[in-house]
């Protein structure tokens, strides 16, 4: 169904101009907008959604966000913030009432279901708090099914999914099917299936949120080894130690913005931010 092939993230990007005077910020820079001269990866502006649940909810009212390549943006916020909504316009699997949301370059909200569809095959990777796995397909065969819709063939889907266990640590779990495997280990599977197909934006809703502790912290330190490879990652956590491993936190409150909070790039998590050029570990382990 899905056959366009992956474009690289020049392609896909293109560069804004920065350092535009906005009121309520320092130094005229605006920390929804301000990409520091990087290319953007995904941008939403000014998108307003409205349910209506018996009385009109709305859940965005005027949100503009830019999510600059390589970036890793956390969302906080209370239920009914607008939190899950915001994700489904990045992920294309909603529209907006009004406003764009423009991802890679193109102007998504303006395109048809099918097109949508080929920009979350091709460009964007989603993880789910409840992992979402086939239960009669093993590790390798829930990795390898995104890559069904690309046409590609068997053997490449095999290796490529192997190749991607691997990386997250669970290169001895290939035929494991999930009742099989840890939540830690589960979750792991769901982020390797969901860079099957190379994405440059990967969505995250919750990524810990049925994970203990220690298990939701090692899943972070995998997403800091994506985005110091320069994964565009944005990510919605009701858990604050959670949030604090992105460069910087979206408040939302009531469907809209309510403060950016920046963190310190070289001290996400309480850790340094890895090297770009390190890779996640092979090991396995139990989480």
């Amino acid at each position: 169904m899905i056959t366009s092939p992956l474009e690289s993230l020049s392609q896909l990007s293109r560069t804004l101009p920065t350092g535009t005077p906005t009121t309520d910020v320092e130094d005229g820079v605006d920390p929804v907008t301000e990409t520091s001269g990087r290319p953007v990866a995904a941008a939403v502006d000014d998108v307003r959604k409205t349910y209506y649940l018996g009385e009109p909810v709305h859940a965005l009212d005027g949100v503009s966000l830019t999510l600059p390549a390589g970036s890793f943006t956390a969302v906080m916020g209370p239920s009914g913030s607008g939190k899950s909504t915001l994700l489904n316009l990045f992920g294309c699997l909603d529209t907006p009432d009004e406003g764009t949301v423009e991802i890679g370059g193109e102007v998504a909200s303006e395109l048809s279901e099918a097109e949508r569809a080929r920009v979350r095959g091709t460009r964007i990777g989603f993880v789910f708090q409840g992992f979402d796995l086939l239960p009669r397909l093993t590790a390798v065969e829930n990795v390898a099914l995104p890559m069904v819709f690309h046409g590609r063939q068997g053997s490449d889907r095999h290796d490529r999914a192997r190749g991607l266990l691997e990386r997250v640590g669970l290169g001895d779990r290939l035929d494991h099917v999930p009742t099989e495997l840890s939540g830690g280990q589960r979750q792991r599977v769901a982020i390797a299936r969901a860079l099957a197909n190379d994405p440059a934006i990967l969505l995250a809703d919750e990524p810990t949120g049925n994970l203990d502790t220690e298990t939701g912290e090692r899943i972070m330190g995998l997403f800091r080894d994506l985005n110091g490879e320069e994964t565009t990652i944005l990510m919605v956590t009701h858990e604050r130690h959670i949030a604090d491993h992105a460069d910087r936190i979206v408040h939302l409150l009531d469907g809209r913005i309510e403060e950016v909070e920046g963190l310190d790039p070289n001290e996400r998590g309480g850790r340094p931010r890895p090297d770009p050029e390190d890779r996640v570990d092979g090991s396995g382990g139990g989480s």
